[in-house]
């Protein structure tokens, strides 16, 4: 690990604690005038396709109509305008307002737990505009023409066909989608939008926050090691390989301590935004670590931004808990457990600050540490007296990383310059400190002990000390009197010692920066028990016929992982990072789309590249073979889908064409049972439908592809899905969406945190379901397993994948549920959403 990364950790624990500065704050302003101007490039390129097609094809139909009905050409004008053209201008212009921000940017994703204020912007547009942002239910201007051409004396046959040409529009952002109600729909108005009967329930949490915090991992007395990711707090038994989770926290989890009494345990979380931008009030939860009950939340209201550090006192079995916040001031606050009241507080400092532990053998003292300070706190009548190491002739470094307490009552810190300091007391110095000087804290010893920062500190029963490296990546056993004893050096891979929990005095679990837990000892060396990723996720794909699905982020990791022996099959590093990902249907090779447009196909088991091409220069978002696996389409943000002709069982393939037609770039596509059409969204919010088989022709007519059936669907704007989208949304709020094989329910993944599950069809507005949290940041991904026995889904910034187990399923329902639904007679309104 090189100088550069070692100083991104030193402060990784404190900058997602930072407000954005004027700086960051211009940066985000600057981003949202640069997708205004992508906004109004890609509306005016679609309104020109638009006028283009209108102005070839009316006069031609024009042309026909008289010759076939003298009268229909007055009809016409009727709608299209003397000059044959006027409407669909009007029409076409309209979608000058139109567009999308470029998700790859994601600058509100980025800060939205900083309560990006541009993010709050947005939402109150949204909100003075949600009175536009309904369905309603009108005729297409080409049924209209359809109508009045009939009612002019066009042929009684066509009558029947114009009548069910209904649509529904949606609008986005002000711009209408039009979604036509498939032949078997006789009542719309009639169909009842119910919550599914499916529902999920967290099986397994993939992934461990190592990268940004510290002293997060502690082993309980029942077998379990205890640490956190995104919103959850994971118990895992080391030993049996299960998982629990408390799931009380309602936004990321930042740290974490267990009671002297070895059960209860306390964490504290950030204090995030709702989706309206308005920050929600963070506390500390206090939980019983056997029953998973919740006994205490401390200090809702009290804290801002966050809680940082929290601990127990000691020498009183665990009756006070100190708390650090995440403010400019960092207040140092102190509660009484049994009441829940605040019993001090105080300002700390505006510097960073990584940990507070209480003395154990005085909890009217307290020790804090961060960037270039060590505190020491006294407590007395409810008032704080701080007195500051001083470093004396020790060179100051940048950072305190971490602290413990020896047998002997000395206090041990780890700082960035690899050395082990000894504090102590001694007699103020009267001729430097002035008449009447107290006693201070200063330095007794330095001890030389690693290079690069010391992240850990970790004390042993016997009065042996364990210190974990960053950048030498080395974990060193010291005797009570500071002599090594023995060392041992993790695998790069893994990154750098974050924390140390002991086990038995021999075994040791180990968090590391690049988010994995280690168990092992100074003489067999360590395994990793929980990985992760380490960056942004996008990229999902579960395959066809096992339980195992792939991962693959801006970290440049591709990962295969095991849904049923909840663990990491294999993992290879890329040169770009992955954006999408699609098993071929007979699941032996796995393709990976990347940020350049370059992509690659995989080998399951050799993990090699069998073929790799390159589609343009920008990011590919989308891949998606065709349900035989005889075609592949890849979806870029150049607006373009690529096609191509796939033989020797997913090994070879060769350029067959390119679809031409978007005026903004891919965001998802689906193709049909028959494996000839796809449907296409982009970032535009446009619906397009495509005949591969006749040469990847745009289909102008969108109407024929109304009772056209899927073979996935995971494209956020459909008829099908229309009632997942709630009033306001902005077009980005769901990110993917997943369709189960059996066609019963549909799975959402938005941006504020949550996973939807919905019943499929949901063709309605303000449909019900059932919603599950977990998540800290925005779910980027869902997706089912080959026999919809689990949900998997993936986080952004939380760098989580969790796994939900589906229950209550109702297989076979789905076929005739919405025929069934639309023709009966005792429809009632919807029951509000239900939560989970």
């Amino acid at each position: 690990m090189d100088s550069s990364t070692n100083s991104l950790d030193d402060v990784s624990a404190d900058s997602s604690a930072e407000f954005p500065d004027r700086a960051s704050m211009m940066e985000v302003r600057l981003q949202a005038q640069e997708d205004e101007i992508t906004l109004l490039k890609s509306s005016l390129a679609d309104a020109l396709r638009k006028i283009r097609i209108h102005d070839q094809l009316l006069p031609l139909l024009k042309q026909q109509l008289i010759a076939v009905n003298p009268g229909a050409a007055r009809v016409l004008n009727q709608v299209c305008g003397s000059d044959g053209c006027t409407s669909s201008r009007k029409l076409s212009t309209s979608s000058a307002t139109d567009g999308i921000r470029h998700p790859a940017t994601r600058v509100r994703r980025n800060s939205e737990k900083l309560g990006n204020p541009e993010r709050q912007r947005k939402r109150l547009d949204k909100k003075a505009a949600s009175s536009a942002n309904l369905l309603t239910r009108s005729p297409s201007l080409e049924n209209r023409a359809k109508e009045l051409l009939a009612s002019a004396g066009s042929p009684g046959s066509r009558r029947g066909t114009y009548s069910q040409g209904q649509s529904i529009k949606m609008f986005i952002r002000g711009r209408p989608i039009t979604m036509y109600i498939p032949s078997n729909i006789q009542n719309y108005e009639d169909l009842k939008m119910e919550p599914p009967s499916e529902r999920l329930e967290l099986d397994w949490v993939y992934g461990y926050r190592g990268r940004d915090c510290r002293a997060n991992l502690y082993f309980l007395p029942t077998g379990e090691a205890v640490y956190f990711i995104a919103c959850v707090i994971v118990l895992y038994h080391i030993n049996n390989r299960t998982q629990r989770h408390y799931r009380k926290h309602t936004d990321c989890v930042r740290c974490l301590t267990v009671h002297p009494d070895k059960v209860r345990v306390a964490s504290g979380q950030t204090a995030g935004v709702d989706k309206d931008g308005k920050p929600l009030q963070p506390c500390v939860h206090i939980w019983d670590s056997v029953t998973l009950v919740t006994l205490q939340q401390i200090g809702l209201g009290a804290f801002q931004r966050g809680v940082g550090s929290v601990a127990f006192s000691f020498a009183d079995s665990g009756a006070f808990l100190c708390v650090i916040d995440d403010s400019n001031e960092h207040m140092l606050s102190v509660w009484d457990c049994t009441k829940g009241t605040k019993h001090a507080e105080v300002k700390s400092t505006n510097e960073a600050v990584f940990a507070v532990e209480f003395n154990p053998s005085d909890s009217t003292n307290i020790i804090t540490c961060g960037k270039s300070h060590v505190y020491f706190w006294t407590l007395n009548a409810g008032q704080f007296t701080k007195k500051q190491g001083i470093f004396g002739k020790y060179k100051k470094p940048k950072f305190i990383q971490c602290f413990v307490f020896s047998l002997t009552g000395d206090v041990l810190t780890g700082d960035s310059e690899g050395n082990i300091l000894t504090w102590g007391k001694s007699a103020a110095d009267v001729k430097t400190l002035g008449k009447g000087a107290k006693e201070t804290f200063q330095i007794m010893r330095q001890t030389r002990a690693h290079e690069g920062s010391v992240f850990t500190l970790c004390t042993l029963q016997g009065g042996a000390l364990l210190s974990g490296g960053g950048k030498d990546r080395k974990i060193i056993r010291w005797s009570a009197d500071l002599a090594p004893e023995r060392e041992c050096e993790i695998p790069e891979k893994y990154g750098a010692v974050r924390t140390i929990a002991d086990v038995d005095e021999e075994e040791l679990l180990v968090g590391t920066t690049r988010n994995a837990i280690l168990r092992g000892t100074f003489s067999d060396g360590f395994v990793a028990i929980v990985q992760g990723h380490v960056d942004e996720m996008w990229g999902l794909a579960t395959h066809p016929s096992q339980n195992i699905f792939l991962t693959c982020g801006h970290d440049r990791q591709v990962c295969l992982w095991n849904t049923e022996e909840h663990k990491l099959d294999w993992c290879i590093t890329l040169e770009e990072y992955g954006l999408c990902a699609d098993f071929c249907p007979n699941g032996s090779v796995v393709s990976v789309g990347l940020s350049t447009g370059r992509w690659m196909v995989l080998d399951l088991l050799t993990r090699e590249v069998v073929s790799e091409s390159t589609d343009g220069n920008e990011q590919l978002s989308v891949m998606r073979y065709s349900p035989v696996g005889s075609f592949l389409a890849v979806g870029s943000h150049d607006n373009f889908i690529y096609i191509y002709n796939v033989t020797e069982s997913g090994r070879r393939y060769t350029r067959f064409g390119k679809c031409n037609g978007h005026s903004s770039f891919i965001t998802h596509l689906d193709w049909s049972k028959d494996g000839k059409y796809i449907m296409s969204n982009s970032g535009d919010y446009e619906i397009l439908y495509w005949d591969i088989a006749a040469g990847c022709k745009l289909l102008r007519n969108r109407y024929e592809s109304k009772d056209r059936e899927w073979a996935s669907y995971t494209c956020v704007l459909g008829f099908h899905v229309m009632g997942v989208w709630l009033e306001g949304s902005d077009g980005t709020d769901i990110n993917a969406l997943c369709r189960s094989h059996n066609e019963t329910m549909v799975a959402v993944a938005d941006d504020f945190c949550k996973v939807h599950l919905f019943q499929y069809p949901c063709p309605k507005p303000k449909a019900p379901s059932h919603k599950y949290e977990g998540h800290g940041s925005h779910v980027t991904n869902v997706c089912f397993t080959h026999s919809d026995s689990h949900l998997l889904s993936m986080g952004g910034k939380d760098t989580c994948i969790l796994q939900w187990k589906v229950f209550g399923s109702g297989a076979g329902e789905s076929r005739e549920r919405l025929a069934s639904a639309s023709v009966s007679s005792t429809s009632t309104s919807s029951p509000e959403p239900a939560t989970s």
